[in-house]
């Protein structure tokens, strides 16, 4: 079915690669009109382009989700060119794992870490808020982690900043029930969003891994050299072991495709494989 995210308008950050990408398309191609954006201009065009040779329905913007004023510039965007916004999907990341000891050499990567994954968020709410109460109806969806489940090594800042993604949201849900629809997305490890290329210290991966940590570097070698087991790499298998972006972003399509009445306020999507204890 896909008559609940037909001409719905969703403005989605982080557009140019990754889940914020395969979203856009999926939800385009269902009918949904689509507002991306980005600082990635060159990237960005590319998914708009994508968008429209289907023949769905787009415009994007080059926006710094660090800059509240470039958020709110992002939702009248939207509203220019849709008259509304249905949903807003705070998508945009990154991922600097290190630990407390990298501090000098993490710090820079830290802070815009804060700036994105949190104050991000914090600005696509404030640039959605009062057009969806407005409007009397409205989806707010944030991108948290399965990081913030728990604190680990390796991911102090970067899990906090997820874990106060799921406060907010929550404050949210709760103070906008009637009005707005809140919903926190926590994917588990990903490898193919390219997230991982944020990483400042590749040992920091050991606090999601706990105890399967030498196995899964074993498949990660595995992977490298072209080893792995097919069972590992068949989704139709139970030991399939690192998930598709595609199979999250259907997930977030999903979420979005529901009478208003519904919400579907949390997921996690998972390889049933996977080696994150997390």
């Amino acid at each position: 079915m896909n008559e609940h995210i037909v001409n719905k308008v969703i403005v989605i950050t982080g557009a140019a690669s990754g889940f914020g990408r395969l979203v856009s398309i999926k939800a385009a191609a269902l009918g949904a009109q689509m507002v991306c954006a980005d600082i990635d201009r060159a990237e960005l065009e590319v998914t708009e382009n994508t968008i429209k040779a289907a023949g769905g329905s787009v415009t994007s913007l080059v926006t710094d989700v660090t800059h509240l004023e470039q958020m709110q510039a992002l939702a009248n965007h939207a509203i220019d060119h849709f008259g509304r916004i249905d949903v807003w999907i705070n998508n945009a990341g990154i991922m600097p794992l290190a630990f407390h000891a990298d501090h000098a050499i993490a710090a820079p990567a830290w802070n815009r870490c804060i700036d994105i994954n949190f104050k991000g968020v914090m600005h696509g709410i404030m640039a959605a808020h009062d057009h969806m109460i407005n409007q009397g109806q409205g989806h707010i969806i944030n991108l948290s982690s399965i990081y913030s489940n728990f604190p680990v090594v390796g991911a102090g800042v970067y899990g906090a900043t997820k874990a106060a993604v799921n406060f907010l949201s929550d404050s949210l849900r709760v103070e906008s029930q009637g009005k707005i629809k809140v919903t926190v997305i926590k994917p588990t490890g990903v490898p193919a969003t390219g997230l991982g290329a944020g990483i400042i210290n590749p040992a920091a991966v050991i606090g999601i891994l706990g105890q399967n940590a030498p196995g899964y570097m074993q498949q990660r070698d595995a992977m490298q050299n072209g080893e792995l087991p097919i069972e590992t790499t068949d989704v139709n298998s139970i030991e399939y072991y690192a998930l598709e972006p595609d199979y999250l972003a259907d997930q977030i399509v999903a979420v979005i495709n529901q009478p208003w009445g519904v919400n579907i306020s949390e997921i996690t999507v998972r390889a049933s494989g996977d080696a994150y204890i997390l």
